[in-house]
């Protein structure tokens, strides 16, 4: 291994294992690497902004402002009422209608992050309150809310496509079954707990009911139809749609729902920045991170060890996902994602991996690693919301990993369930 590499690997780990924030450890390594090899100081600035240049980042930021303007505007809860009114009645219906409500809001933020707070801050009381377990009822919307991404739109396949150079409409199509699948898993972990602990069931929606529900949600589920028809009919790019749902999410809050006002605006802005610019700093500051990498082929030989040491491809791939999910225990997704790309991809290329089928596969890891514990950023938003522990949360979510961790073996070894939206 060259000095370069010592010098890189040996930084970020470093700092990284010390509690330096992921950004920051990233640009101090690459730092560290200019100065060891004499280059230009320069070269980090401009690769900072090259890496953040994309069209395609955009969206990032549009779609967390998105989550939040629906929130504030009142379409999560109606979200809510309407997937309760058809299975709140059922063995584990109140669980259920926040995996439900998850999946549908997921086709509207593209964030795991703001899925999990909207329907966490909603649901959390509320199956406490029928009876749930709080730890149980935290479990669930922490695992519904890391359907963000992988059900289109997406943030995480997003910035995949931007890596892997793939088309990211197709990346979104190959989500689409792996989530659905964890959404169905779910519901039968929601089930079968309910029917064990005896949870009180609800009472069935009436037929005048449901259709009321129904009609006051009819903007709220619009919104993933004007997104996602307007990607695959070719009117707007990801990125547009991104903006689309921002303008649509502001009309109906101001002008239908009327719970948004003017004046509470700018904290929306204002915390959709935030969220996002921890996101876009890892993009930004691994682009130099990654060129370095490029430079002393780091990932390439790597590629060609595990191609001469591993001659199974199930085997080669069985070994990415245990690494991934290792990593994504104790380290940012995103950060994984935008580091480990290059590495990632020359290995999947070296083995003959569909690019997509294989963008299909680092995105169902990174579903996982959000709601993964120690340190799943879900995790800790649902920790917040109900005030549990870490350990009185991750005892309880292990169902759901588990079900996760299926969906992730279909998706890597049945290439078609992941491709056969994706064409």
């Amino acid at each position: 291994m060259s000095v370069t590499a010592i010098v890189l690997v040996a930084t970020f780990v470093g700092l990284a294992a010390i509690g330096v924030p992921f950004a920051i450890a990233i640009g101090l390594a690459t730092v560290a690497v200019l100065v060891v090899a004499d280059i230009e100081p320069a070269f980090f600035a401009q690769q900072m902004i090259a890496g953040s240049q994309s069209f395609s980042l955009l969206a990032i930021p549009l779609f967390m402002l998105a989550g939040e303007l629906m929130t504030a505007g009142g379409l999560s809860g109606r979200l809510v009422h309407a997937a309760g009114v058809l299975v709140r009645h059922r063995t584990g219906g109140l669980a259920m209608v926040t995996v439900i409500a998850s999946a549908v809001f997921a086709a509207i933020s593209g964030s795991a992050p703001a899925t999990t707070a909207a329907m966490g801050s909603i649901m959390i009381p509320a199956m406490t309150r029928a009876g749930y377990d709080k730890a149980f009822a935290t479990a669930v919307a922490v695992s519904s809310g890391v359907l963000g991404p992988l059900i289109p739109p997406s943030i995480a396949f997003v910035i995949w496509g931007v890596i892997a150079e793939q088309s990211i409409g197709r990346l979104f199509l190959s989500g689409i079954l792996p989530g659905l699948a964890i959404a169905a898993g779910l519901l039968v972990v929601c089930f079968v707990h309910a029917r064990r602990q005896k949870v009180p069931l609800e009472e069935r929606a009436s037929w005048r009911e449901t259709v009321e529900a129904f009609r006051d949600a009819k903007w709220a589920l619009m919104s993933p139809v004007i997104v996602l028809g307007g990607i695959y009919g070719g009117i707007f790019t990801p990125t547009e749609a991104a903006g689309v749902s921002c303008l649509y999410a502001i009309l109906v809050g101001l002008l239908v729902e009327r719970q948004l006002t003017l004046r509470g605006l700018p904290e929306l802005f204002l915390r959709a920045v935030r969220t996002s610019a921890m996101v876009t700093a890892i993009v930004a500051v691994s682009t130099g991170f990654g060129v370095l990498v490029a430079q002393d082929q780091i990932a390439v030989r790597f590629a060609e060890w595990l191609a001469g040491s591993v001659d199974q491809r199930w085997m080669a791939l069985a070994g990415l996902n245990i690494v991934f999910f290792l990593l994504a225990a104790v380290m940012d997704e995103i950060a994984i994602m935008v580091i480990f790309g290059p590495m990632l991809i020359a290995i999947a290329s070296r083995f003959g991996v569909d690019p997509v089928h294989f963008g299909a596969i680092i995105v169902t890891n990174v579903a996982i690693g959000m709601a993964a514990p120690p340190i799943g950023y879900c995790l800790f938003i649902g920790m917040a919301i109900s005030g549990l522990s870490l350990g009185a949360v991750s005892r309880r979510i292990w169902p759901m990993i588990l079900v996760m961790l299926i969906v992730l073996f279909l998706t890597t070894y049945v290439p078609q369930f992941a491709l056969l939206l994706a064409g």
